[in-house]
């Protein structure tokens, strides 16, 4: 069976004329449709540059992405981001926010009463439905991220990008977040690539994990399996023996095969 998306040779190298920095070096990864896949690694490792390139934010300077066998080479509603910053416009309401993502995408294809519903659905989804006409500057860190969600999903991208997404909330609006994602993934079962450094939340979110290798010139060190049933509940994993077993390979890499730079010269 031919991959969902296909990342194929990817390479990139900054400033190639004057400084030329390779930041990757032949990324291959094939995601299946309705896996969540995380990718982790230390600072530095081009874990954001990867998620920019299938973005088609950055283009490549050697191999491709593909989605469905297309080519990516520009942004596009199919690849929706969510960043660790919701990037709310402040001056419109929750409802305001997902709607102008609602109309550029389907103005042409739906009608009014379509958009408004679809709107209010994907609100719902995320449990954002309550506040509808508040600003950004009226709700928490954490709903202001779960409007960033409900506006990426009413996109119905084939691909939701999510960039650190949860690392600027406390512990607690984290796990709620954690949950909730988790929740939306049993329902829709959406195609997601996650960056993330936090060991604990990749291999509770993830069907595969891809650890990277230290940059520059980083690369893919090892793929992960995650063999743990959905639907998860964070409690019942708290003793799990294949839960405690995946971390523990996550940890093994990060820290005894790939320990950052700065832990050597300490």
């Amino acid at each position: 069976m031919g991959a969902y998306l296909s990342i194929e040779g990817v390479g990139i190298t900054f400033n190639p004329r004057k400084s030329p920095t390779p930041a990757l070096v032949g990324v291959d990864l094939k995601i299946q449709k309705g896996e969540f896949v995380s990718i982790i690694g230390h600072s530095g490792c081009g874990k954001s540059t990867l998620l920019n390139i299938v973005a088609g934010l950055l283009k490549p300077t050697l191999g491709g992405v593909f989605l469905e066998s297309k080519l990516v080479d520009a942004p596009g509603p199919d690849r929706a981001v969510v960043f660790q910053n919701h990037s709310l416009l402040p001056w419109l309401t929750v409802y305001q926010n997902v709607r102008l993502a609602v109309d550029k995408v389907f103005g042409k294809t739906r009608t009014d009463t379509e958009r408004d519903e679809w709107t209010l659905h994907n609100l719902n989804l995320v449990g954002m439905s309550h506040a509808i006409a508040k600003h950004p500057s009226e709700i928490s860190g954490g709903m202001k991220q779960r409007v960033g969600i409900a506006r990426a999903l009413a996109m119905e991208p084939k691909v939701l990008l999510m960039d650190e997404p949860f690392g600027a909330l406390d512990a607690l609006n984290r796990a709620r977040l954690q949950d909730a994602l988790m929740q939306i993934q049993n329902t829709l079962h959406n195609t997601v690539i996650m960056i993330t450094h936090d060991v604990d939340e990749a291999v509770l979110l993830s069907d595969r994990i891809v650890m990277m290798t230290n940059g520059p010139a980083a690369t893919i060190g090892e793929i992960l399996d995650i063999p743990l049933e959905r639907p998860r509940k964070r409690l019942d994993l708290a003793d799990d023996a294949t839960y405690a077993h995946c971390r523990g390979e996550v940890l093994r890499f990060l820290y005894a095969r790939h320990r950052p730079a700065d832990a050597d010269a300490a």
